[in-house]
């Protein structure tokens, strides 16, 4: 993996560790397990909450990670996933419907270059984007929205393609109150290993289509 991307995403979940630990220090850790965890008033509000700030650009990641803390690894991966797949449809929603007019003219060039990447194969072209370790979620689900792009295919690509990362920053997120060392370590593991092949993909499928050229140049392709 290209090392400044690797050393971002580092950072980014260094980030998110000391924000869990400030979290465990001063948060009512009893409160979130009566109120939170086993609740299913609990789990629809996360969801709903997390794909509201989605669509409104929060990075998924960091909520994949709120999802872990809160919930546990593997029901905290079902929310964030949930949560995240219903804020790329939400923002895309609001490209397609109400934001071309205002969005459109800002956003010109980029909403070409989108339209042009994804819209022949748009499930695995939108796929080979969300396997990416960089942060394009919003923009490319504005751009989308505003574009020519089928939603159907891009909402199923985006969806399957947010799982690694979900996967990772849900676990790093339950390792804030268990096995802690073990659970860390994994993450970082698995994020390497799962941006290595977003970006392997990328190179190899991207069947010389250009996304952004300062991406393309971050990542060599």
């Amino acid at each position: 993996m290209n090392r400044r991307l690797l050393l971002r995403g580092l950072m980014l979940m260094a980030g998110f560790v000391l924000a869990g630990l400030v979290m465990s220090r001063y948060l009512n850790t009893a409160w979130i397990d009566t109120h939170v965890r086993g609740q299913a008033w609990g789990g629809l509000a996360y969801v709903a909450v997390g794909a509201l700030f989605i669509g409104a650009g929060l990075s998924r990641q960091f909520v994949s990670f709120l999802g872990g803390y809160a919930f546990g690894f593997m029901p905290g991966a079902v929310y964030a996933l949930l949560a995240s797949a219903l804020g790329c449809m939400l923002a895309f929603g609001f490209g397609r419907l109400a934001g071309r007019r205002l969005l459109r003219p800002r956003l010109a060039g980029r909403i070409r270059r989108v339209d042009r990447f994804i819209h022949d194969n748009p499930f695995s072209m939108t796929l080979l984007i969300r396997l990416l370790p960089v942060g394009w979620n919003l923009m490319v689900n504005l751009a989308a929205g505003v574009s020519s792009v089928r939603p159907a295919p891009f909402f199923l690509g985006s969806a399957i393609g947010y799982i690694p990362q979900t996967v990772v920053f849900a676990l790093l997120g339950s390792g804030m109150t268990l096995q802690p060392v073990l659970r860390t370590t994994l993450s970082i593991v698995l994020f390497i290993i799962s941006g290595a092949l977003g970006i392997y993909l990328y190179r190899r499928y991207r069947r010389g289509r250009t996304l952004d050229e300062s991406l393309d140049r971050e990542l060599g392709a």
